[in-house]
């Protein structure tokens, strides 16, 4: 199957949103509260983006899917520059929502399915023989899980690492119920995301890809 796609970002989006993110980068790095923090947080976008470049040629991604990359990584810049219980925007929506505790790690995982729904389509519709319909779905929704119940392992290997100094990076904020919390909203997210967006990421990748050409 052809990596080619009908609508892949324009030469002046990619150089926007590789400023904007790489700018956030930089000045999280600045501010940051916590360094480990930071990088615990923020190291999925320093991997993301030399991968996306070095590939691009052969697999430029769709207009879409870069957009809420980028999105995705500024969700977690912010977390990591503050670490998610002290993020501005959290005790924003914390004072919106009148909820008790600070919110953004909640924005957070609910983004971890929003935007990796669109990824693992992009990938499973160009990459193999897989077509629109029931088992996309469902091995969409199963990859977003897996990755979510991957990154609750990863907290936990932090946390037996590092310790309490690891504690920032757990954001439970006292919530016995955190980790099952992260996954449902995972969930939400990913099933959200196809509901929303799956005919717009349909015309970017094009009648070809589609058809399994």
């Amino acid at each position: 199957m052809p990596a080619s796609i009908a609508v892949p970002p324009t030469a002046v989006e990619r150089r926007i949103l590789l400023a904007l993110v790489v700018g956030a980068l930089l000045l999280s790095l600045a501010i940051a509260h916590d360094r480990l923090t930071w990088l615990l947080e923020t190291v999925w976008v320093m991997l993301a983006l030399p991968l996306i470049a070095w590939k691009w040629k052969s697999f430029p991604l769709t207009r879409l899917l870069c957009w809420l990359l980028a999105a995705h990584a500024l969700v977690l810049i912010h977390g990591g520059a503050y670490t998610y219980a002290q993020t501005p925007a959290g005790f924003w929506l914390q004072e919106l929502l009148h909820t008790a505790r600070n919110p953004w790690d909640r924005v957070g995982h609910w983004m971890q399915g929003f935007v990796p729904a669109i990824l693992a389509r992009e990938l499973l519709l160009r990459l193999t023989p897989l077509r629109r319909g029931g088992w996309l779905v469902y091995l969409v929704l199963a990859a977003c899980l897996s990755f979510s119940a991957f990154f609750e392992l990863i907290e936990w290997w932090s946390a037996l690492a590092f310790g309490a100094d690891a504690d920032a990076f757990l954001a439970t904020q006292g919530d016995p119920w955190d980790t099952q919390w992260d996954m449902f909203l995972c969930l939400c997210g990913a099933i959200a995301s196809l509901l929303l967006l799956s005919r717009l990421h349909n015309r970017q990748l094009g009648a070809a890809v589609l058809a399994g050409k």
